[in-house]
């Protein structure tokens, strides 16, 4: 397996310079203009386009998460983690058409300001402070610490606190520019990172028919992919027979068929894409039909990513149950299904391997940037403005912004340093979708029910957000030992640490189901008449002729893939 040569560290230099020279170009030019009020620092107000906001919500998307651990899945699993990115693409057509012009027409800048407005400011507060420790705690710690164990495996391993660092710093320079610079670098990283993984992809599979005497041919690597591991390219994982394999188990735990389509796929789609600062940040500033526009391109841009994020994890588990990448499988002496992705990058030719990492990099760094300016975002204005200083300039709450970004990048530093939270011990993939699973069928709740529901009172969020986290504790955790291993509603299975598990995105349905039923009653029982519901509109859920033309084209490619693979 190549090391880095010194090409691939010019090519890797010269992305670096290329995007830092753009982000400090385009803040240059803001700062000529005289814009530095806290709206353009936070949401780039009027300024981002229909496809700057598309590609930087892939780029926002794309991290750290999606190479590593995704491709982690995809070696362990297959092609049914791609759900998460097909279920996207029809989840941001929903957000488009019907959540965006909600936001944009009540002049909604932050999610807890959102709930403000609908709810209550007990709400609101109790959300931000929610979303603070998540983002913080759970999203940029694991993007940064998995990215840096990444690029560390590539380097041939001994530097992970420098990249750590690295990392941090090239992040933080984007985003102290604001969310402009953040949105218009995105583009670039994007290009690196659909280039890049692209490359890979190919390597991948010329790979796969190197190993199987096929020659450089891409396509013959898939079609023996294809043939040597079928299970591995089905969208729809079986239920398990008592008595399964554990493997055969743990497949099902993470992805349980067809059920999940009708529980947690579209609760974890539809939170993250339509009700997350980190995600609606960069429509918020913008007209509705720009904002529709930009978030259908990044929906048909999910269809694609699943080529770059999973099939890299399928040829690795191709090559490595026909007598390859033994070694580069293992960490530390330990089989790790999230190196699946750095195995095949170790592979890759002199240059590409430079344009690679900068992709990964790219992926990594355009995460942390949104994350860390989403965590400013709701810090400055919906706790500093509103709870600690209400007379603050604008000019304050921009410094205050930034100070905000440097600290949670340190925080997340001091975290990531010895993998304070266990990140690496249950893979990131994992990591990140379960704990984000405890608070997002609550907050999936009042914000479904404060969209469309007036009778929805703000008593009734409360017991929502606390029956939301208390009902995914309890599926989780304790339904099997409480109620027995099977029900009506649920099966558990083993999992194989001598317990039983509910899978997580089944709890996640259960928990919206219960949370849904508990914030009914509250509010039928509260005042017929909600003062704060929301009047919106009709013509503001009217779709111009291009949207629909995208939202066509959209659904009817997701509609071929899922008829291939199901």
């Amino acid at each position: 397996m190549n090391k880095f040569s010194t090409i691939d560290y010019v090519i890797f230099v010269i992305y670096f310079i290329v995007v830092t020279s753009y982000g400090y170009w385009v803040y240059s030019r803001k700062k000529i203009k005289g814009v530095s009020d806290s709206h353009d620092f936070f949401l780039a107000e009027g300024s981002l386009t229909w496809w700057a906001i598309g590609a930087s919500l892939i780029a926002s998307n794309i991290s750290a998460e999606q190479f590593i651990g995704t491709s982690g899945q995809g070696f362990a699993v297959g092609l049914a983690v791609a759900a998460y990115e097909w279920v996207a693409a029809i989840a941001l057509i929903i957000v488009a058409v019907w959540f965006i012009p909600v936001y944009l027409k009540n002049k909604i800048f932050t999610m807890p300001q959102f709930l403000h407005t609908r709810y209550n400011e007990t709400v609101s507060f109790i959300m931000a402070i929610f979303w603070l420790l998540l983002y913080v705690l759970v999203n940029l710690t694991s993007i940064l610490y998995l990215g840096a164990l990444a690029i560390n495996n590539l380097m041939g391993g001994g530097y992970l606190h420098e990249i750590i660092i690295a990392l941090s710093i090239f992040a933080l320079f984007i985003t102290l520019g604001g969310m402009k610079v953040i949105g218009f670098t995105d583009v670039i990283q994007v290009l690196v990172l659909v280039v890049g993984g692209l490359a890979t992809t190919y390597i991948a599979l010329t790979l796969v028919s190197e190993h199987f005497g096929l020659g450089k041919d891409a396509m013959a690597g898939l079609n023996k992919m294809m043939s040597d591991a079928p299970d591995h390219f089905k969208m729809m994982m079986a239920k398990p027979k008592p008595g399964a394999p554990q493997a055969e188990i743990n497949k099902y735990l993470a992805l349980p068929g067809i059920a999940m389509y009708f529980a947690g796929q579209w609760i974890v789609n539809l939170n993250y894409w339509g009700c997350n600062q980190y995600i609606t940040q960069r429509a918020l500033g913008a007209n509705l039909k720009t904002a529709r526009t930009g978030i259908l391109f990044a929906g048909l841009m999910k269809l694609a990513m699943p080529v770059i994020v999973v099939l890299p994890g399928i040829a690795a588990y191709v090559l490595y149950k026909n007598g390859g990448l033994q070694q580069e499988m293992a960490s530390g002496g330990h089989f790790n299904s999230d190196n699946a992705y750095s195995a095949i990058l170790g592979f890759l030719p002199t240059g590409l391997k430079g344009l690679s990492v900068a992709a990964l990099t790219a992926a990594i760094v355009a995460s942390l940037a949104g994350k860390a300016n989403s965590i400013s975002t709701i810090f400055t204005l919906d706790i500093y403005k509103k709870h600690i200083s209400k007379e603050a300039s604008e000019k304050n709450m921009v410094l205050i912004g930034r100070l905000t970004i440097l600290a949670a990048l340190v925080f997340s530093i001091i975290l990531t340093w010895k993998d304070l939270l266990g990140i690496g011990g249950e893979g990131g993939f994992t990591f990140i979708q379960k704990y984000t699973g405890f608070i997002s069928p609550g907050i999936f709740a009042i914000f479904i029910l404060g969209f469309f529901w007036k009778r929805t009172t703000g008593a009734a969020a409360i017991a929502g957000i606390l029956t939301g986290f208390g009902m995914s504790v309890l599926f989780n955790n304790y339904a099997p030992k409480l109620f027995g291993n099977e029900t009506l509603l649920y099966t558990a299975f083993p999992n194989g640490k001598g317990g039983y598990e509910i899978p997580f995105l089944i709890c996640m349905g259960l928990s919206f189901m219960f949370t849904i039923i508990v914030m009914v009653a509250i509010s039928l029982a509260g005042p017929k008449v909600n003062p704060k519901a929301f009047e919106i509109p009709r013509s503001m859920f009217k779709v111009e002729k291009s949207t629909m033309a995208l939202i066509v084209v959209t659904l009817i490619l997701l509609t071929m893939l899922y008829a291939k693979f199901w």
